[in-house]
C-alpha cells in the first residue's frame, strides 16, 4: 500500500497516531508516535529524525541524527494502543545521503535478500521459525553491590505441587513432561488462542500453538514459513503480541534461552529452504533423506561456520545455560533425519517437494531475528559457493554413542566468549556481497563482550555462595 491507501483506511478507522518501529542492534523494537495528520508521501520519502546516539549499537554523540522511513508493506492497526494507531516498520537511513545505514539490522536482511538474487543460486529463501517461550505469573531479579538475585514463579509450576493456594488443585505439569497435555494440565490453552487470534489481526499466518516440554508455562506458536526480511518482521511482531497479550491477562513473558533451572531451555529452530523459479532447489527424491546436492552443500555451510554464526543466532550468556548436554539441546555439529539430538534435522513427515527443508537447531530468541536469518543464509551460501562437504549423517542417539565414536564429533561453543572469539577469527562469508559489513562485526562483537560478557563475569554468582562460601 501507499500513502493513499493508507490514508484512506486512516479516514475509514479513523485512526488518531502513526507509530513508527525498528530495531535495535541486540533485536528489541524502538518506537517513536506521531500525528496521524503527518500521514503523507513525504513521510516514507523524507522520513522521521531521531538520536542515534541513544540507540544500542548504532551512531556515536557526534554523529547521532539518523532518520527512520517507514515500509508502507508493513501498515498495520496497533491491538494494543487505546487510541486508535496505525503501526509500520521502518528502515534507518543516514540524514545527509538518505542511504540504508550499514548498521540497520533490517538493512542487513534487505541486502541479504538482494545477494541470494544477484548469486545465481537461488531467487527466494524460505525461513520457517519455531519460537519458545516462558509465561511467567511473576519474576523479581536485582543486582546491587551485596546483593543478586532472581525468583520466578508459575502457578503450573511443579515445585507448587504443595504450596497452599487456597485451593491448590495439583494440575500442574511435572518437569520434562509438558509436552501436549491437554487442560486442565495445560492451563495456558486460552491464553495462547487469545495471542494466536491478536496475530492473525496484525498478518501473521499462524500454524499452531501447543504447550512445550518444560514446567512452569513453556509454550511454542508456530507460523508459517515466509521470505528472509518478511520472517523478520514476523519475528518481531510475534514477540511484541505475546508479551503484550500475557501483560493484559495479568502474566508475563520471556523468551530467555534458560530462564529455568533443570528443565528445558527455550529455542528458535529454523527451518529453512531455496528456492529458484518455484522450484524447491533442496528437494531431490533420490537424495539422503530427499535431499539434493546442493542442500547438502548448504548444510555443510552451516555446520562449517556453525561456531562463528552462534554468535549471532545464540547471542546472549543465556543461550549458553540452553546448550548444554540433555534437555534436548542441539550441542552436536552433525546432521541427521528426524534426529532431535543433532544440531541439523531433516523432518520426514512429509515427503513432497514442497515441505522439503532442513530444521537448524540451536538458534534462540534472544537473536535479533533479521541478523540471525541473514546470517544463516550466508553461511549456506558459503557452503555452495565453496563445496563445503558436511560430515556424515548420523542415525543415532549421540547422546548414547561412546567417547571413542565421538571423538571426531565437533561441538557448539560452550560460552558466550568462545563463540565470539570464533566470529572474531571466522567472518568472511559475512561480508560477501556487502551484507554485512566489517563495522557492523567489530561493533557486535565489542557490544557483546562489554555489555553482557563482561558484565556476567564481574558478578558473583548466587551458587558461588553455596559452593565456596565456608572455604
Amino acid at each position: 500500500m501507499g500513502s493513499k491507501e493508507l490514508t484512506k483506511i486512516a479516514k475509514e478507522k479513523r485512526l488518531e497516531f502513526i507509530d513508527l518501529k525498528f530495531t535495535d542492534i541486540p533485536g528489541l523494537w524502538q518506537h517513536i508516535t506521531i500525528p496521524i495528520q503527518d500521514l503523507d508521501e513525504g513521510l516514507f520519502i523524507n522520513g522521521i529524525g531521531f538520536d542515534g546516539s541513544s540507540i544500542r549499537g548504532f551512531q556515536p554523540i557526534h554523529e547521532s541524527d539518523m532518520l527512520i522511513k517507514p515500509d508502507p508493506a508493513t501498515a498495520f492497526i496497533d491491538p494494543f494502543m487505546s487510541d486508535p494507531t496505525l503501526s509500520m516498520v521502518c528502515n534507518v537511513s543516514d540524514p545527509l545521503s538518505h542511504t540504508p545505514y550499514s548498521r540497520d539490522p533490517r538493512n542487513v536482511a534487505r541486502k541479504a535478500e538482494r545477494y541470494l538474487s544477484a548469486s545465481g543460486v537461488a531467487d527466494q529463501v524460505f525461513f520457517g521459525p519455531e519460537p519458545e517461550f516462558y509465561v511467567f505469573d511473576d519474576v523479581r531479579f536485582d543486582q546491587t553491590y551485596n546483593t543478586g538475585y532472581y525468583a520466578i514463579d508459575s502457578v503450573e509450576g511443579f515445585w507448587n505441587t504443595g504450596k497452599q493456594e487456597e485451593p491448590n488443585l495439583g494440575y500442574k505439569p511435572r518437569y520434562k513432561e509438558g509436552y501436549f497435555p491437554v487442560p486442565p494440565t495445560d492451563s495456558l490453552h486460552n491464553l495462547r488462542a487469545k495471542m494466536s487470534k491478536v496475530m492473525t489481526e496484525v498478518g501473521i499466518d499462524v500454524l499452531l500453538h501447543h504447550h512445550e516440554v518444560a514446567t512452569a508455562g513453556q509454550c511454542e506458536i508456530g507460523v508459517k514459513v515466509n521470505t528472509l526480511v518478511n520472517t523478520g518482521d514476523i519475528l518481531m511482531k510475534y514477540k511484541y503480541v505475546v508479551k503484550n497479550v500475557a501483560l493484559a491477562n495479568g502474566k508475563t513473558v520471556t523468551f530467555m534461552p534458560k530462564p529455568l533451572f533443570m528443565d528445558n531451555g527455550s529455542g528458535m529452530h529454523v527451518h529453512q529452504s531455496l528456492w529458484r523459479a518455484g522450484r524447491n532447489l533442496f528437494f531431490d527424491p533420490d537424495g539422503y533423506a530427499g535431499l539434493s546436492r546442493l542442500a547438502i552443500l548448504y548444510i555443510g555451510g552451516l555446520l562449517h561456520h556453525a561456531p562463528s554464526l552462534l554468535a549471532i543466532t545464540s547471542p546472549t550468556t543465556n543461550s549458553y545455560r540452553r546448550l548444554v548436554p540433555g534437555y534436548e539441546a542441539p550441542i552436536n555439529l552433525v546432521f541427521s533425519k528426524r534426529n532431535r539430538s543433532a544440531c541439523i534435522r531433516i523432518p520426514m513427515y512429509s515427503q513432497s517437494e514442497k515441505a522439503k527443508r532442513l530444521e537448524f537447531r540451536p538458534p534462540d530468541c534472544s537473536c535479533n531475528p533479521y541478523l540471525a536469518l541473514s546470517a544463516m543464509l550466508m553461511a549456506g551460501l558459503d557452503g555452495i559457493e565453496n563445496e563445503i562437504e558436511p560430515p556424515p549423517a548420523i542415525e543415532q542417539d549421540i547422546f548414547e554413542l561412546s567417547p571413542e565414536e565421538r571423538t571426531n564429533m565437533r561441538s557448539t561453543p560452550g560460552t558466550l566468549a568462545e563463540a565470539l572469539d570464533e566470529l572474531e577469527k571466522d567472518h568472511e562469508y559475512l561480508l560477501t556481497g556487502d551484507v554485512f559489513t566489517e563495522d557492523l562485526i567489530k561493533m557486535w562483537i565489542q557490544y557483546k563482550r562489554l555489555r553482557e560478557e563482561d558484565q556476567i563475569r564481574l558478578r558473583p554468582h548466587p551458587y558461588e555462595f553455596a559452593l565456596y562460601y565456608d572455604i
